[in-house]
């Protein structure tokens, strides 16, 4: 029977009690409450000598030390978790009783995927989504399976905060083994608040662990992790540390230590900080009180008393170098990434200090955190989101308000690029981002007040009906803009609130604004602007120069960035009438933009510059189109004031020359680095972005670059750049004939799990030895590959030019077998696979089982290759031999699985899925067989299958597909 997290497989009598004592310690988060002593004796105390029982009545009577505690709770009736914390000295962690939840059943408790904020809060509550995690395991353990015992799939769910993964009816059943979240508040009780308190470990039991382990450095990786039933590690949910799971590497007073909340301590909300209040009982009243006159101020007074009241509050400890952190999370910006990305922070952090917009905005958070010293705010979202939380911290008026950092979501994200953010979220690793929050400077960001006024002298007669009387916002923090763009972007979001339907893809809209734009160009809509506006800058009339100008849009700039990323203002150089542009110099910039100029502003061009000034008076005769910080609107004829409000607190990212953790044995960083180059096409990064090896050996080598030690990365692309110029020198140092595409960037190949890619603008943020060792990477979205995704060679050494002959600096290495002058790569070079045994692949062909296992006996070559590269397994497939297959996949090497044949470049399952085969495909699935990988058209066996009109199998091979996937993005996966 398999061992769950309840298992008592760690009791022996040939064990001492100290060891015995650890190993029930090891297994404390999942014993069950209602394991009774006989079931005790029968799974673990079996056969227990005299002696040991002489030896236990000597612990009960002798001085009873911690440990000898555990093995005393570990033998008793009713083992349970909440038992052995109460003789560890954490009571003070386990919840304490609330009223609000003594009327509350468990059949009234639902499935919770936000974090509870009300009275009625459960304690270690679980924050659950959807996953479609596959696998045989669920984290209850085999004994308290819903879907082992109804002997059928059930859909699974996986908690955000601590990565457990189980079946839906099966949470019922963490309450049966005691198994709690990791706790995110407190019950301020009767105990001082101000009393410090430690944060405690939160154990759980891992069935796979990345890392290793913190006791003996070794790894916690399986030969056979994708099948296995064993709990190799237990590691703590707040500070990641984790461990192997054997009493000679998690000890006793693992339990008791307090937990250090791990790499961003620094900005983890403590559990201990956020305390859960009673509800303030009404005092008796006096009998002397004076008699009330009326019932209804009585009424007001009370409801005002009971709005005050909040269940839960914030009371922090004294802790200069801490920098709390807020997140706030607009779900709607960029597709899904907003949901996956909440899920991702409330594993890093508390979820108490992650929040949703689309859940009632930022207000009531930074209420309930206003007190907090040196918080921090991170916007997860468009310059949109952000705007919307400076305009709350200004209704707050919270002093010094906090700075917010800004992780961009979705397109456009000019203030972000201008803090050096960037222009939109790739795949980034979180843990970084957070590091890069913890460590950015604090800036200041002008922001300006927008009044509008109706313009008295013109005929309201002629007022536009259409037109708006005041603008969408009355702050601006990046633009204000009128006439052409603002005209684009207005009929953009007209055209999508009419039809939402036909804007549902970022392509489509992007034609949408080009149509618009040109169709704009066409009409001239725009070229009267200068007739109907009259601009007066710090009492300047700049009227006269405008209509010499003709612009078709003026802009009003505050920051350097505009229109995703370009920058109208440029750099003044010699014109010593203009200064460069700064976001808190308290200056605004007015940019005049005719149709040239706009069509310029995309290749490196910059608008007219008209004046930098600190008041601008705008006055219209007529209703224009314009936009606030991309907000679109026709505002009638009006008389504008632009004047500067305050000054922000922003985070702007910075180089972090020790983002990367230290080790002990670290070597400085050299003077020069000589460092290999290779890149990457995009077709291989998706398809093996999560098997970090493959995705290596699956890399085109492109030469080696000489930098200095400390270089960023945007030296590093100019040294590249040289390199490919070198390329047709007479002694070339590229290995690769293909020049990079123009729109390639850089590989971080540093992280454990995965490669992560490099916004352009921010590598002059990032050193190479941060995201590289002994390699750099690149991802080139326009390469052309040849070869079958995964199969491409391992990386060459470089060849010599001088020993290589004119035209052929770089070849493929080839199998021996190959002939010496046939100029295509070999299907599988890291596998030589021997040709031509044709009474093997006859027996394979024929399904004759008896004759096939006869000549493999007798010496025969299971490699073997037929002249079209076709394995025996291909033809055992093809003849639907199932004794053939299964002798092949236990008795040849595991090379053969993923071998292709040379015409279409299938593997065996690619074959198998498309004749339909379901029992081979599974043969071949089990035996480890990537469900990755692509033919020479593309197609991975799962599109087999579904051309095939197969989709039982097809779906069968995308649920497994999905596993293998899981299994290198997830620290945890189905426990």
């Amino acid at each position: 029977m398999a061992e769950g997290p309840g298992s008592w497989r760690d009791f022996s009598p040939a064990r001492s009690d100290a060891e015995v004592a650890r190993g029930a310690t090891a297994n404390f988060q999942g014993a069950a409450d209602t394991e009774s002593t006989g079931q005790a004796q029968r799974l673990g105390l079996r056969g227990m000598d005299p002696a040991w029982e002489e030896m236990r009545g000597a612990v009960a009577v002798a001085e009873v030390e911690v440990e000898e505690q555990f093995l005393h709770l570990a033998i008793r009736k009713q083992v349970s978790y909440r038992k052995a914390i109460a003789k560890s000295s954490l009571q003070h962690m386990v919840a304490q009783p609330n009223p609000a939840l003594a009327m509350r059943s468990d059949s009234e408790r639902q499935i919770r995927s936000t974090v509870d904020w009300s009275e009625a809060a459960v304690y270690g509550e679980h924050i659950w989504f959807e996953t479609n995690v596959s696998g045989d395991f669920c984290y209850v353990g085999e004994q308290n399976c819903m879907a082992k015992l109804l002997q059928k799939p059930l859909s699974r769910r996986k908690c955000a905060a601590c990565k457990i993964v189980v079946h839906t009816p099966c949470i019922e059943q963490l309450e049966k083994i005691n198994f709690r979240c990791k706790p995110s508040f407190r019950e301020s009780g009767s105990r001082n608040v101000r009393e410090p308190i430690v944060v405690r470990h939160h154990w759980v039991h891992r069935r796979r662990q990345e890392g290793k382990c913190r006791q003996c450095g070794k790894g916690f990786q399986q030969k056979f992790a994708f099948h296995s039933k064993e709990i190799v590690a237990i590691s703590c949910s707040w500070c990641k540390q984790a461990y192997h799971s054997k009493v000679s590497c998690f000890m006793l007073q693992h339990i008791e230590e307090p937990c250090s909340l791990g790499a961003h301590a620094a900005v983890v909300v403590p559990p201990t900080w956020i305390l859960r209040v009673r509800r303030p009982q009404n005092p008796l009243k006096s009998s002397k009180k004076k008699k009330r006159t009326s019932f209804k101020r009585k009424s007001s007074k009370k409801g005002a008393e009971e709005g005050r009241w909040k269940p839960f509050v914030i009371k922090p400890m004294p802790a200069p170098l801490m920098k709390p952190l807020l997140v706030f999370v607009n779900p709607k910006s960029g597709g899904n990434q907003g949901a996956k990305i909440i899920q991702s922070f409330m594993w890093y952090l508390n979820p108490r200090q992650v929040f949703d917009l689309s859940q009632g905005g930022p207000k009531e958070a930074l209420e309930l955190y206003r007190k907090v010293h040196n918080l921090r705010i991170l916007a997860c979202g468009g310059d949109g989101t952000v705007g919307w939380i400076l305009s709350i911290l200004d209704q707050l008026r919270i002093n010094p308000p906090p700075p917010v950092a800004i992780l961009p979501l979705g397109t456009g994200n000019d203030l972000a690029r201008t803090l050096n953010w960037g222009g939109g979220y790739t795949d980034e690793p979180l843990s970084k981002i957070l590091s890069h929050v913890e460590d950015g400077n604090i800036v200041q960001l002008d922001r300006w007040n927008l009044h509008v006024e109706p313009n008295p002298d013109t005929n309201p007669e002629e007022k536009d009906e259409a037109a708006a009387d005041k603008l969408p916002l009355d702050v601006f923090n990046n633009y204000f803009s009128l006439g052409f763009d603002a005209r684009v972007t207005l009929e953009f979001h007209e055209s999508r609130e009419a039809n939402p339907e036909k804007f549902n893809s970022r392509f489509r809209n992007k034609m949408f604004y080009a149509g618009t734009a040109f169709s704009d160009f066409l009409t001239g809509s725009s070229k009267d602007l200068a007739k109907h506006v009259r601009l007066v800058c710090d009492g300047i009339d700049l009227t006269s120069k405008i209509q010499d100008l003709k612009p078709q849009c003026l802009v009003f700039l505050n920051i350097p960035r505009y229109c995703a990323g370009t920058m109208p203002w440029g750099n003044p150089g010699e014109h010593h009438d203009f200064e460069p542009q700064r976001h808190d110099d308290g200056c605004i910039e007015v940019i005049g933009f005719t149709m040239t100029s706009l069509a310029a502003l995309q290749v490196g061009g910059h608008g007219e510059r008209l004046c930098q000034c600190r008041q601008v008076v705008l006055t219209t005769s007529k209703a224009i189109p314009m936009q606030v910080d991309g907000e679109p609107c026709k505002l009638a004829a009006s008389c504008i004031h632009i004047s500067l409000r305050n000054q922000a607190n922003m985070l702007q990212k910075t180089k972090r020359r020790n983002s990367m953790p230290l080790l002990n044995d670290q070597q400085p960083v050299p003077e020069r680095l000589r460092i290999r180059v290779s890149r990457i096409s995009m077709r291989d990064y998706e398809a093996l972005n999560y098997d970090k090896e493959k995705l290596k050996e699956a890399s085109v080598p492109l030469g080696i670059i000489v930098v200095p030690g400390d270089s960023d990365l945007e030296l590093c692309r100019t040294q590249i750049e040289k390199l490919q110029e070198e390329g047709d020198g007479v002694k070339p140092k590229t290995v690769s004939f293909q020049k990079l595409s123009p729109k390639w960037c850089f590989l971080d190949s540093t992280t454990a799990d995965r490669f992560y890619r490099i916004d352009r603008a921010q590598e002059h943020l990032n050193y190479v030895t941060e995201i590289s060792q002994d390699e750099l990477f690149v991802l080139d979205p326009e390469l052309v590959v040849t070869q079958t995704v995964s199969t491409s060679p391992a990386m060459p050494d470089l060849v010599d030019s001088s020993a290589t002959p004119p035209g052929h600096h770089f070849a493929f290495p080839s199998c021996s077998s190959s002939p010496p002058s046939s100029p295509a790569p070999s299907a599988e070079p890291e596998h030589c696979l021997p040709l031509k045994d044709d009474l093997l692949i006859e027996a394979a062909k024929s399904g004759n089982f008896s004759k096939f296992q006869e000549l493999h006996q007798a010496g025969r070559d299971l490699m073997v290759r037929d002249s079209s590269g076709q394995t025996v397994l291909h033809h055992a497939v093809k003849s639907g031999s199932k004794d053939i297959v299964k002798y092949i996949i236990e008795n040849a090497p595991s090379e053969i699985l993923d071998a292709t044949e040379e015409e279409n470049g299938e593997t065996s399952l690619h074959q198998a899925a498309a004749l339909r085969q379901r029992t081979i495909c599974h043969y071949i699935v089990e035996a480890g067989a990537s469900l990755m990988k692509t033919d020479l058209q593309g197609d991975t066996p799962k599109h087999r299958a579904e051309k095939a009109n197969d989709p039982d199998l097809a779906a069968y091979l995308e649920n497994r597909q999905h596993y293998q996937m899981i299994q290198r993005e997830d620290q945890e996966t189905a426990v």
